[in-house]
């Protein structure tokens, strides 16, 4: 009898993305800028002086000084991963032992539940409100019941586009002081709830943050994950030597250092995606043809739909792709003119 796969493996599927090229794509929360030509120059630069016979600085130290710059983290609480997804695995592998329970609420990033269960934890799932929200006394009540080890949740919340307040999130990792809770705050960029700036004052918090959705550099993997000094030397020490190669920290090192730039980026990407939202809105008022649309506090409009398959379906029938949900649609928002072509679109379909 030949090898055999096990049972955790044998039934897995590879992420499939939306195949094809279309005109515009609304469906990965990925930021609507590309580079400058100045920039691109510059990090072409940069790649042309690198020594590509020598392994990459095994501790990012350039990309975390300019991360610590930005967001002003002191640099021994941060550690640099091979984007967020690489943190997750390490963080799910690592601080966790199998059979070890941890929770995760549903909707939320599915990675979070994918790794948990290829490390062979035990998964329990938190069920927010019906409005998609989190009870933050609920949740606390739920983990302690499961006796868990690990909470994970994004917040902003990918999909749902909604967020949980500041003062809910600390009396969360307060309640659960035995817990480790990882706190994914991929598109807090976009909403001011942060608790980066408390990170040192908590024992079991870690915070995950991506250069993929704000910064604009979804094409380079980068990501970190910010903690109190105990758990960033265990999570350097775990990660693998050289997980972040040379070119990518010197991008990320570049970008990072332009605050102003990131901030104009920001600031247009919260107008367009409110503009978007509010035109998704007339759209409703107009045919009255959604059940629900949920304010977002991301670079996304969440929508609830019966529709949502035919919707998708239009939208690549007309070069958009956007991201499909179960009884869901979740829109990006991209250029003033991208937005205005898919509204335009929506409405057709609705005519």
């Amino acid at each position: 009898m030949g090898y055999r796969l096990n049972k955790k493996l044998a039934d897995l599927v590879p992420y499939d993305p939306i195949k094809g090229t279309y005109r515009i794509r609304l469906d990965a929360n990925e930021s609507c800028f590309n580079l400058s030509e100045q920039l691109k120059n510059r990090i072409n630069k940069r790649i042309s002086a690198l020594d590509f016979n020598r392994y990459p600085d095994c501790l990012s130290k350039e990309p975390i000084n300019a991360f610590s710059a930005l967001y002003n983290v002191p640099t021994e609480y941060i550690t640099a991963g091979n984007g967020s997804d690489e943190l997750i695995s390490i963080i799910s592998s690592c601080f966790f032992e199998s059979g070890d329970t941890i929770v995760t609420v549903s909707n939320d990033f599915s990675m979070y539940e994918f790794y948990a269960q290829l490390y062979e934890l035990n998964v329990e799932t938190y069920q927010k409100e019906s409005d998609l929200s989190i009870n933050a006394d609920k949740l606390i009540a739920f983990c302690k019941e499961k006796n868990v080890r690990g909470l994970i949740f994004s917040n902003p919340c990918n999909p749902t586009s909604l967020g949980l307040n500041r003062d809910d999130v600390r009396k969360i990792i307060t309640a659960l002081d035995g817990c480790l809770v990882i706190l994914d705050e991929a598109y807090m960029d976009f909403w001011n709830q942060s608790l980066l700036d408390e990170v040192g004052k908590y024992d079991n918090l870690i915070i995950l943050k991506t250069c993929s959705k704000a910064i604009g550099l979804a094409a380079v993997r980068f990501g970190f994950a910010v903690a109190d000094k105990t758990i960033t030397n265990a999570l350097t020490a775990a990660k693998s030597p050289y997980n972040n190669d040379s070119v990518a920290q010197a991008i990320v090192s570049e970008i990072l250092s332009e605050k102003q730039y990131l901030e104009e980026c920001r600031n247009v990407i919260i107008e367009n995606t409110a503009k978007l939202y509010s035109e998704i809105k007339a759209i409703d008022e107009k045919y009255n043809c959604f059940e629900k649309i949920y304010e977002p506090c991301t670079n996304f409009v969440y929508i609830k739909t019966d529709k949502f398959k035919e919707i998708y379906e239009f939208m690549l029938e007309n070069s958009i792709a956007v991201r499909k949900f179960n009884g869901y649609l979740r829109i990006t928002a991209g250029t003033a003119e991208e937005n205005t072509e898919f509204i335009a679109v929506l409405d057709k379909y609705f005519q």
